[in-house]
């Protein structure tokens, strides 16, 4: 690591901390040569390799384009995109590998946008999964259906009756 003002090819790490998301080290050192401290950031590269075979940086800015058609006219904000983008990049890294395919990254945005809105989830799978007919969607409402009596069902079974008094 070379010194930003001298120029010195040394320097002595002489604090690291984790970035407040946690996909970063940020380093203090100081040049043994001039004295004087810089920091440095570290974070792991991610590609996503494309459908042509080309590789290019993971971008939360780009997952956040691709859903922000879907979620036109929805109640979802900025932040809840932002949120969106975390979690997917969050899942991806997760997974451990350097490299991974565009469809994964597509795969990996469906399961946090149907938790954020399921007209928007229905909107971005019926153009991602490439919904042909009427059937497609039909199909993808009966699964949000039978899902969300899940959850309800679940919710209710949860739920401790009150203590008699």
């Amino acid at each position: 690591m070379y010194c930003p003002f001298c120029r010195n090819p040394d320097s002595r790490v002489v604090d690291s901390r984790i970035a407040d998301d946690g996909s970063a080290i940020r380093r203090r050192r100081q040049c043994p040569e001039c004295g004087r401290r810089f920091t440095t950031v570290e974070t792991t590269s991610l590609t996503v390799i494309k459908r042509s075979g080309v590789g290019e940086p993971f971008s939360r800015s780009k997952v956040i384009t691709g859903v922000r058609k879907a979620c036109q006219g929805r109640p979802v904000t900025e932040d809840d995109l932002a949120m969106l983008a975390q979690e997917v990049e969050e899942a991806i890294r997760a997974s451990g590998a350097a490299e991974i395919e565009a469809h994964e990254v597509g795969l990996a945005i469906l399961g946090p946008l149907q938790k954020l809105d399921q007209i928007a989830y229905l909107r971005f799978a019926s153009v991602y999964q490439a919904f042909e007919s009427l059937e497609d969607f039909e199909a993808a409402i009966s699964l949000l259906r039978h899902e969300n009596e899940v959850t309800a069902k679940s919710a209710r079974t949860d739920r401790k009756p009150l203590p008699a008094s």
